[in-house]
Formats: structure tokens, C-alpha cells, sequence
């Protein structure tokens, strides 16, 4: 796959989740080594496949609920920069993570990797402003201090399971679409130089990251 030129793209939800769903009884700290111990058992999988042809997309569980016992990103954050991948996507745009910029602040992101942060909702039939959507870019490109090192994406997929969507299709297209172009514009202004984030021009070679593909 790799050598058809195709990117690898790991979904782990499980390093953030299952902190909720399988591990409730156990200290932030304990948890942090658990997701240490998968990440290196990642690696060991990954072996011989090049770091920049993979991401790794991690999230809190693509459902629509209240999420109060979610762990706090800062504290999973340094396990998951040792993974040997050349993108992390993380969720920055639902209402429980719309802070979590301050875990990128407090753990620099490392040189080595590329920040896919999540600046649309997919778990809510709301159309994101343009300018919501461009002051949520802006915020995690301050925090990792490198506008070249983040592409603007989505928390997690629209279509996780078949059949069991949370927002319309018209909708998607929408907040995809036209949030997307509209954004940008803004961007070309916030950052004062024609072309604002230029996500296209990286090898990646994507302006919007996904999550989740639709099983």
C-alpha cells in the first residue's frame, strides 16, 4: 500500500475512549502508562514503514453524550507524541475539547510531527461559522508555533458505523464544503499573507482530514 504511494492512517479512538469505558478505575497516571504500552505495541507493528506515510487519529468516542469523565488530553499527549507516525489528528472543535489547545502550550508538539487538529463538529447538525471555524485553526496554530505543520480537519468521521449517522448528509457537505472555502478567506487575512494555511501544498496532499472512514 505504502509503495502505491498511499498514506497509512492508524484509528486508535481507543487511546482516548476506553480511558472511559474499560480503565474508569484507574489513576490518570496508570492510564498515561497503558496508552504508552499500545502505543510502543503500535510501533512494533509499524516497523519498517515510514513515519511520514502515516498518521494517527485519536478521539473520545464518536457519539453524542455528555463526555464529563473524558480524560484530559494533557494527560495522554506525551504517550502519543512516541508513536512513530508523521501526523496526529486530535479534537479541538466539540464543546469538551474547544479548550485542549492549552495541552499543545504545555507539550510542544514535536518537530517531527504534523498537527491534524479537529476544528468541525461531525456529531452536531450545526454549520460552523467561517469565522469559528477560522479562529479554531488560528488557535492551535499559535499553540504548536508552525502554521506549516497543521491541516484543518474534522474531530472524527461522519459515518463511523453504517446506518447510525449524526448529521445529515446535506449538512456534511456544508460544513465540508463551503465552511472550508469560506474559512480560508478569512485565513488569508488573519495570517497577512496571500494563501493562509496551504494545506494542499503538503505531501499529504489534503486540505480536510476526516477521522473516522465510513465501515
Amino acid at each position: 500500500m505504502i509503495k502505491a504511494g498511499f498514506v497509512l492512517q492508524i484509528d486508535a479512538p481507543d487511546l482516548a475512549m476506553e480511558r472511559v469505558l474499560l480503565f474508569q478505575d484507574m489513576s490518570d497516571m496508570e492510564y498515561a502508562k497503558l496508552v504508552e504500552q499500545h502505543v510502543a505495541a503500535l510501533n512494533k507493528a509499524l516497523e519498517g514503514i515510514p513515519a511520514d506515510r502515516v498518521r494517527l487519529h485519536v478521539c473520545w468516542g464518536n457519539w453524542e453524550g455528555p463526555h464529563v469523565h473524558d480524560v484530559a488530553m494533557e494527560v495522554i499527549l506525551p504517550a502519543l507524541y512516541q508513536a512513530n507516525v508523521g501526523a496526529l489528528g486530535l479534537e479541538f472543535a466539540n464543546p469538551r475539547r474547544q479548550h485542549e489547545s492549552a495541552a499543545l502550550r504545555k507539550y510542544k508538539l514535536p518537530d517531527k510531527l504534523i498537527l491534524i487538529p479537529g476544528v468541525i463538529d461531525p456529531k452536531s447538525n450545526i454549520v460552523e461559522h467561517p469565522e469559528v471555524v477560522a479562529q479554531r485553526i488560528e488557535t492551535v496554530v499559535a499553540a504548536v508555533g508552525d502554521r506549516e505543520r497543521v491541516i484543518a480537519g474534522v474531530d472524527c468521521g461522519f459515518g463511523t458505523f453504517v446506518g447510525w449517522e449524526w448529521v445529515t448528509e446535506d449538512v456534511v457537505w456544508a460544513k465540508l464544503g463551503d465552511i472550508a472555502r469560506r474559512s480560508r478567506n478569512r485565513l488569508d487575512t488573519a495570517m497577512g499573507q496571500e494563501g493562509g494555511l496551504s494545506p494542499l501544498a503538503h505531501p499529504y496532499g489534503e486540505s480536510v482530514f476526516t477521522g473516522h472512514a465510513r465501515r
